[in-house]
């Protein structure tokens, strides 16, 4: 694959400069720039330029492409490509049907390094280049997630998935075990290269008070770690939720309590909220990573994005695959247009993918790093076709101003669209000529 240290790409860039308004198709902080050079310099982005540059930078001409930073899939589990599209059941049974029983064959090291490897490579495939990731509860996973994700030079944030009960036996540790782990990880792979530790909390049921208050020491001790976990997804689970902990205000608060909630907290689906919880969000700095595919797929609920914005909730998009039905984000989307369409609410393209670019690079403070063509970032940068068939063809060619091309695009595209991926100015993924 390409290695060098500086080059221009050209083709028409489309980035933010900050969070586009709700509902406004013509939006300041859409940066659009068509037909421009996108210069490279070891590895991070050096400016953009109308004309030409000098011969001094190799040229790579994507005339014509639409070129985004790349994705951020900010909620996705690596074991579950194999149960995606798993059919018919709803939150707590599909993970005892289907999920438990793939994860539990992640114990073994060739199982995890292989599927490490499979699960990354098909993100890249999809246009994401960074993500926050679920392993499974074994060490290994972790391990060759952080390897496979080091070998790319990706972007990764993950850690060893904690749960001591209300699961398998196959799938439980222990206080005392889980934490010597998440020690060594963290002293191992947090802060190397590009690669971030989260102390991850499967969902409260199935961590026991002590391990809930360990994971918050780990979190108190270095506020440079990141948290993931699962809140409020369904109704079921937030029942069982009060049940388990009936000391606390609300699910949200049980993390919360035991210093869960935090600036760097990933907190996956959060449909059923309260306004007490979308303050102690806000007032905490957490951001909740929404999975509309998955949603609608298990028949979870429908997020309420607006008010989420109108309180100030720092949001993000993720694929929450094996739940969610696809990797590819503009897929994710286009569910997520759909669940606000029942609400009776519109979605436009630049809220949408913003979410999966610089809005969320900001909620995971990683603003000056990726999701953005800013000066100084890291080379992360998805080449786009613009159709991929006749009939997105079609469509493209009668669309309407900016917003409706890219809107269509939203909807009609997926990863065989993609025609070239770059992490850190290196290029990781070529795709087919449209």
């Amino acid at each position: 694959m390409l290695a060098m240290n500086r080059f221009a790409l050209h083709g028409d860039l489309l980035d933010f400069t900050g969070a586009p308004a709700w509902g406004s198709t013509e939006d300041a902080a859409v940066r659009w720039r068509p037909d421009h050079w996108l210069l490279v310099e070891n590895g991070r982005i050096a400016g953009v330029q109308p004309e030409p540059p000098d011969a001094s930078w190799p040229r790579i001409d994507h005339a014509g492409k639409l070129i985004l930073p790349g994705f951020i899939d900010t909620h996705v589990h690596c074991p579950q490509l194999e149960v995606i599209a798993s059919y018919g059941t709803e939150l707590l049974d599909w993970l005892k049907t289907y999920t438990f029983p793939a994860e539990a064959r992640w114990h073994d090291a060739e199982v995890a390094r292989a599927g490490a490897a499979r699960f990354l490579d098909a993100l890249i495939a999809h246009g994401t280049t960074s993500a926050v990731v679920f392993p499974t509860v074994h060490k290994i996973s972790a391990e060759a997630l952080f390897e496979a994700g080091r070998e790319r030079g990706m972007r990764l944030i993950t850690g060893k998935v904690l749960m001591d009960r209300h699961a398998p036996e196959n799938l439980r540790d222990d206080v005392k075990g889980a934490q010597a782990d998440c020690e060594d990880l963290i002293r191992r792979f947090h802060g190397v290269e590009r690669l971030g530790y989260a102390v991850t909390v499967r969902f409260a049921p199935t961590s026991t008070p002590e391990q809930l208050a360990m994971a918050g020491a780990l979190c108190k001790a270095d506020a440079s770690l990141y948290m993931q976990t699962h809140v409020a997804e369904n109704r079921d689970e937030v029942r069982w939720v009060a049940g388990l902990f009936p000391e606390a205000r609300s699910y949200l608060d049980v993390y919360a309590r035991v210093g869960l909630l935090h600036e760097r907290s990933v907190l996956a689906h959060g449909i059923w909220l309260d306004e007490d919880d979308r303050a102690a969000l806000v007032q905490s700095g957490a951001q909740v990573a929404h999975c509309p595919s998955s949603n609608l797929f298990l028949g979870s609920g429908l997020f309420a994005w607006r008010e989420a914005r109108e309180a100030g909730m720092a949001l993000s998009m993720a694929s929450d695959v094996g739940g969610g039905t696809s990797l590819s984000i503009q897929r994710n989307l286009l569910d997520a247009y759909k669940i606000q369409a029942l609400r009776g609410e519109r979605l436009t393209a630049w809220v949408g993918l913003h979410s999966a670019t610089r809005g969320a690079a900001q909620a995971l403070g990683l603003v000056q790093e990726i999701g953005s063509f800013d000066a100084g970032c890291m080379a992360d940068i998805c080449v786009w076709n613009w159709a991929s068939c006749s009939v997105s063809a079609a469509r493209e060619a009668a669309a309407s101003g900016l917003h409706e091309r890219l809107f269509a695009w939203m909807c009609l595209s997926d990863a065989g669209n993609l025609h070239a991926a770059y992490i850190a100015g290196r290029a990781v993924h070529s795709g087919s000529e449209r």
